[in-house]
């Protein structure tokens, strides 16, 4: 499909450009905007309103007046509204994918993929909303009966991150509405547009005034700080880098708030000598640069045995050497930019780390000149212990391939780092996958398979990875809360 200069125009007009607070779109206090650009280009495309923390604090001001009617709103009519946006997200998909390619860089092929990713946690949670259970039965003694329930949180507000940007909103939005839960979201401010799109659907899909409201800023700790403070909100969702959840969990500590945190990960993707290479070198070639390596799930250590690294390598390196790089609206590009300049410098200076301390460059390796930033996909050979990249999140198009000599070596490399969101390992013998499941400190596992996110499974990692769940039958409890009351038998 052709994408005409005028079809981008026009979508982007379309788009709202202010705050939604309380079932209206409005202008930030003082009319504040910043501009969101297009990372393949450099041009500005849309500017919109800059929500200040007086901005915040009317958002859950609105949230908070919504919250029990909402609350009180039968399962089933929240059930239908999270179909019915599904079902719009459907109608919109091509609109969707390519407003996350104009601000986010991604090849349309891919965004496409994340419009049917995303909108399945609306039709997950919609399933959900109907499902929430509790329990009743005579206590041991026989002197009272317990009534077990499930009561909504409360009020939340959720912090997305730019790289996915209508799935980690999908993604925190659906369990919470389904659970009888009110918004305050403030998406990534480099890529806002999908989620003020999105809210649009959500709109026409019936969703009550002040139930989800969105705030845009360029300064999310000055905008978040007021939020989390204050003492009516009752949840906080991040997804984003270590760093800044730990802070946030420090200030969520203040009031006690429950806490979703998906932060940051450094997989390791293990290949043994006995893997199908071919099905290992394409589950690579997705695992890595899916979303042009800018994801928490990508693999960025491949720890591959020494009898068949030479081979890997020279297998990624061909189908890597032979990627097509462009803007993502171009047709059959695989690699679209980075997301900023900042992420240029970084792989950049990974790979040179890499290779000053003995790493091979097999193919890349360099950031391309011109307008936008691109970065050449990249495979890097027998990268050393102590090397930089074997160490921090790559996020970017890097293939970092290290060597091991047998299980326990590859089980201590794969478990070396603080983080642990998710593993993939290639191997044919089952009982050493069964092993690896027990093993790796991962909080998910792709075993003989580079992808592993699925709305219907529960997301998130172990250690410094994160806390709590997202989608699956796990996800919507992130939004609930047990009670529990005692009758006495007469």
């Amino acid at each position: 499909m052709t994408i005409t200069p005028e079809r981008e125009a026009a979508l982007l007009a379309a788009i709202p450009s202010g705050l939604f607070i309380g079932g209206e779109w409005t202008d930030a206090t003082g009319a504040r905007t910043f501009d969101v650009r297009d990372p393949a280009t450099g041009a500005v495309i849309k500017t919109i309103a800059d929500g200040s923390p007086e901005d915040g604090v009317r958002a859950l001001d609105a949230a908070v007046a919504a919250q029990d009617a909402w609350a009180a709103t039968p399962p089933r009519t929240r059930s239908d509204i999270l179909r019915r946006a599904f079902d719009l997200v459907q109608e919109r998909k091509e609109d969707l994918a390519l407003i996350m390619t104009l601000e986010m860089g991604k090849p349309l092929a891919e965004s496409r993929g994340e419009v049917a990713y995303g909108s399945e946690f609306l039709r997950w949670f919609s399933e959900e909303a109907v499902r929430i259970t509790g329990r009743y039965g005579l206590n041991p003694e026989g002197t009272g009966r317990m009534v077990v329930s499930q009561r909504p949180v409360g009020p939340s507000f959720f912090i997305t991150p730019w790289n996915f940007p209508l799935a980690m909103a999908t993604r925190k939005i659906a369990p919470a509405l389904a659970a009888g839960c009110t918004v305050v979201i403030k998406p990534p401010a480099l890529t806002p547009l999908t989620t003020m799109l999105f809210t649009t659907l959500l709109e026409e899909a019936g969703l009550p005034a002040g139930v989800v409201n969105v705030v845009n800023s360029s300064s999310s700790s000055k905008l978040s700080a007021p939020i989390i403070a204050d003492p009516r909100l009752r949840k906080l969702s991040f997804t984003g880098s270590t760093g800044v959840g730990r802070k946030l969990i420090a200030q969520a500590a203040e009031g006690v708030l429950r806490v979703s945190m998906e932060l940051g990960g450094n997989a390791p993707f293990v290949v043994f000598e006995d893997a199908d290479l071919d099905k290992a070198v394409d589950g690579a070639m997705q695992a890595k640069f899916r979303n042009i390596g800018q994801a928490c799930t990508a693999a960025n250590r491949f720890i591959v045995h020494d009898s068949v690294a030479d081979e890997f390598a020279r297998r990624v390196g061909e189908r890597v050497a032979a990627m097509r790089i462009g803007r993502g609206t171009e047709d059959d590009v695989q690699i679209g930019p980075l997301i900023d300049d900042d992420a240029v410098a970084k792989a950049s200076a990974l790979v040179s780390d890499a290779v000053d301390r003995g790493a091979r460059l097999v193919t890349g390796g360099s950031a391309i000149e011109g307008e936008g930033s691109f970065f050449e996909p990249t495979v890097i050979s027998d990268v050393v212990a102590g090397s930089e990249i074997l160490r921090e999140e790559i996020f970017g198009p890097v293939l970092a391939i290290a060597r091991f000599r047998d299980e326990d070596e590859a089980v201590r490399l794969a478990n070396d780092t603080e983080y642990g969101l998710v593993s993939y390992v290639y191997t044919t013998d089952l009982a050493r996958g069964h092993r690896m499941i027990d093993r790796l400190e991962t909080g998910m596992m792709g075993l003989n398979v580079g992808v592993v996110s699925n709305a219907a499974a529960p997301f998130g990692g172990v250690k410094q990875s994160g806390i709590g769940r997202e989608g699956g039958l796990e996800g919507i409890h992130e939004y609930l809360s047990t009670k529990y009351t005692l009758i006495p038998v007469d």
